[in-house]
């Protein structure tokens, strides 16, 4: 096993994977054609918009995206409720308040223009190791070697690699460098990266790889063994802590529902929230201590959302204002035919749904 994996270079699957990437390369949005030069603008926002994401899933927020804020310019001068609203649904939303802070630094300390190395890369707001590869690679055709989940599993699978995930990321990482490097006389990182991760997301795929189509198939040392399946390894899953929590949907007479919107820093970040509580006791909504003489409705049924790293469910209340309320600080009226311009989390869009059906 050691010596096929110290032969990477010798094993001529560079050359094979490529040509099998030219007669079967994806069509995606914000990936050059053949013989077109990648705007390193849309190889950015894709790749930060694909963090945690699947393709299916972005497309039409990318899209989008281009429309509303076609250059990094647009991007940098948008209002930050115009570009969390597009946002809005996609999840993970620090994402999108780095991709503000990173295009305002491109623009008023480099003139909008993306550096190309992956150290220069690195220095920029929400631009991890993994990012600055992938835009070095694909955009520039740097020698880097950016690793996601379908590079991890095809790197595993090609070299039988069985240590689990995340340690993993380590040993596949140093391989895909030296895969890169194995293929530096034909200079084409880019394509390498993006071959890996378009085997990985069409034949070697998490369960029933089609290794009939694949291009290593007589290279595979996991297929070779008969261990494709099981690779690659992963440490048992925790099981997730539930929260509950309840959440108050306040109307006015005007129809107007109350919300907050919650610190810039942390969960849900930046975003515009229908007023909670017993969830996330760092961000309650002060409006708890404004209840005590309003009655309330509660809606059978509850919201259910799970979050990275916890599974909420959520009460709902419905209330409606007394005239002389006033609304806690920070806490604001918005109609709900606004709410699509509205930046709510999908958790809140869930709510409602929930109270409006």
């Amino acid at each position: 096993m050691s010596e096929r994996k110290n032969n990477l270079a010798e094993m001529h699957a560079a050359q094979k994977l490529l040509g099998w990437y030219d007669r079967h390369r994806r069509v995606l949005p914000w990936r050059a054609l053949p013989g077109e030069t990648p705007d390193p603008y849309r190889v950015w926002l894709s790749e930060i918009m694909l963090q945690q994401t699947t393709v299916v899933t972005v497309k039409p927020y990318y899209e989008k995206f281009l429309q509303l804020f076609p250059t990094i310019h647009d991007l940098a001068a948008a209002p930050d409720d115009a570009v969390m609203t597009a946002w809005a649904g996609l999840g993970y939303y620090s994402r999108a308040r780095n991709l503000l802070k990173c295009a305002r630094t491109l623009v008023t300390a480099h003139d909008g223009v993306f550096p190309q190395s992956e150290s220069a890369l690195l220095t920029l707001p929400g631009i991890g190791p993994y990012t600055a590869a992938a835009i070095a690679a694909i955009a520039f055709n740097q020698q880097a070697a950016p690793v996601d989940g379908n590079i991890e599993r095809v790197l595993a699978r090609l070299l039988a690699l069985t240590t689990p995930l995340p340690k993993l990321k380590a040993e596949v990482k140093t391989y895909a460098t030296q895969f890169v490097e194995a293929d530096a006389p034909n200079n084409r990182p880019g394509d390498i990266a993006q071959a890996m991760m378009d085997l990985g997301a069409t034949i070697c795929t998490p369960k029933r790889p089609n290794c009939l189509l694949c291009p290593w198939q007589e290279d595979c040392a996991a297929k070779l063994q008969g261990i494709e399946e099981t690779l690659p390894r992963r440490a048992p899953k925790k099981p997730k802590p539930e929260r509950r929590g309840t959440v108050w949907w306040l109307e006015n007479k005007k129809g107007e529902v109350l919300m907050y919107r919650r610190p810039e820093k942390g969960l849900l970040g930046g975003m515009m929230m229908l007023p909670s509580a017993g969830w996330d006791a760092d961000n309650d909504s002060t409006l708890t201590h404004a209840l005590p003489d309003i009655e309330t409705q509660s809606l059978p049924g509850a919201v259910v959302h799970v979050f990275t790293h916890f599974r909420l469910t959520l009460k709902v209340e419905r209330l409606t204002a007394p005239p002389r309320f006033k609304p806690p600080a920070a806490h604001i009226w918005v109609h709900p035919k606004d709410f699509p311009d509205t930046a709510l989390p999908s958790v809140m869009r869930k709510v409602v749904t929930h109270v409006l059906g």
